[in-house]
């Protein structure tokens, strides 16, 4: 019992929980102190991305440099590209399909408390661009530089002390993160104490129908669908799970997938995939195989339509279905991006009124948790998939970090 205890009190994930219920409760019964709470939970992701653009340029760098075939980077990017739309698109029309069966849009629309999310929608109306979307993302600024960095590192005939004072520079900042995620239960308990005190738990009970739509999908999308792939390819998907619960818990108590995007890199890396493969795979991933956001902008547009009484027929949900794959892409790096993408998606259908949006406004933060789960958990499975299919997957390394465990 004593050595259960010890674990359990030594063990990052036990913390991140107690203080994602005491952030609820704090949030519910002291919303006044749970206002003041927010600069915790932001200070702490501000921190964390600091660390994503070096953790992203030495991942790669080092990865591509260990490469003999450089026509690897090209095959794996392309292959991670095509895994990712097949696998978006995929969750798209789930979203979709299980929205026009549940109809969580069949209710009372006076009901329901409106927000203000004008500048959200003005910034909607604006058309999709890739230049855009590459300036605002600087995940993929640094994606490219290190790509390129990697190739020259490659073709070097002397990299050797580079690649030794590169490997020096990664650890020393692997460790610092370390001790910064020390800080995650803190930050979970500002950052939940803070959407409760703001939003109010009572503001999901007009939209719990849909709630529970698009939490039930993305379980359904992560057991049946992704646990698929993991069967596929002969691996354990809820032993995966477990084996990345602190980064699952942490996503949950920030509502972002950033604040766990470098440790779940470590993490794949040390489950036994190639350098070359998660430094490829996870931030290109963090980009375009956004499959938590996909099912939700999907659930959501057709939840306004709904709502609006605004049939579609058959044609008009497989051009939804085609606009939604490219604006879903806009879903990173955008501040308040799922109001933006789903005001661009709307104006570009037409016939859903644009003004709907202000009903998701409550319920929208509440739903960012699963999204941001979603999308971290199909990431990570996404690198395990391509780096098995490259033989880029050590099995026994897999093994002891997760299987045994």
């Amino acid at each position: 019992m004593a050595k259960i205890l010890k674990g359990l009190f030594s063990n990052l994930t036990f913390y991140v929980l107690i203080a994602i219920v005491s952030g609820v409760l704090v949030g519910q019964f002291f919303p006044a102190f749970g206002l003041q709470l927010e600069i915790i939970g932001t200070v702490f992701i501000k921190v964390i991305k600091l660390f994503i653009p070096p953790i992203i340029f030495f991942t790669i760098v080092l990865g591509i440099s260990y490469m003999g075939d450089l026509k690897m980077v090209g095959r794996i990017g392309l292959k991670s590209l095509i895994y990712f739309e097949v696998i978006s698109t995929f969750s798209l029309a789930i979203g979709i399909a299980v929205a026009l069966l549940v109809k969580p849009g069949n209710i009372d629309r006076t009901q329901i408390p409106i927000g203000d999310v004008s500048k959200y929608a003005q910034q909607g109306k604006m058309p999709f661009s890739w230049i855009n979307f590459l300036q605002s993302n600087l995940t993929i600024q640094i994606l490219l530089i290190a790509i390129v960095v990697g190739i020259l590192l490659n073709m070097y005939s002397k990299k050797a002390p580079i690649i030794e004072k590169l490997n020096f520079v990664s650890k020393k900042v692997f460790l610092l993160l370390k001790y910064v995620m020390y800080f995650a239960p803190v930050a979970a308990f500002g950052a939940m104490a803070f959407t409760v005190s703001k939003f109010g738990l009572l503001t999901l009970i007009p939209l719990a129908k849909l709630l529970m739509s698009v939490y039930i999908t993305m379980a359904i999308f992560i057991f049946l669908v992704l646990g698929g792939i993991m069967k596929y390819y002969k691996l354990s998907n809820l032993k995966f799970l477990k084996y990345i619960k602190e980064e699952i818990l942490v996503v949950l108590g920030t509502s972002s997938s950033e604040s766990a995007l470098p440790s779940i890199m470590h993490k794949l890396e040390k489950a036994g995939c190639s350098k070359s493969i998660v430094g490829l795979v996870v931030p290109v991933g963090y980009s375009f195989n956004l499959d938590g956001t996909s099912i939700y902008l999907s659930m959501a547009t057709i939840f306004l339509a709904q709502l609006y009484n605004v049939p579609l027929s058959m044609s008009e949900i497989l051009l939804l279905l085609g606009i939604l794959m490219v604006t879903s892409k806009g879903a990173a790096g955008v501040t308040g991006s799922g109001f933006v993408v789903l005001a661009s998606t709307l104006t570009s259908v037409g016939s859903i009124p644009l003004e709907g949006l202000g009903f998701l406004w409550g319920v929208d933060k509440f739903m960012s948790e699963g999204r941001s789960i979603t999308n971290l958990i199909g990431n990570a499975i996404a690198t395990l998939v391509i780096a098995k299919s490259e033989k880029q997957f050590d099995e026994n390394q897999y093994e002891t970090e997760v299987e045994i465990r």
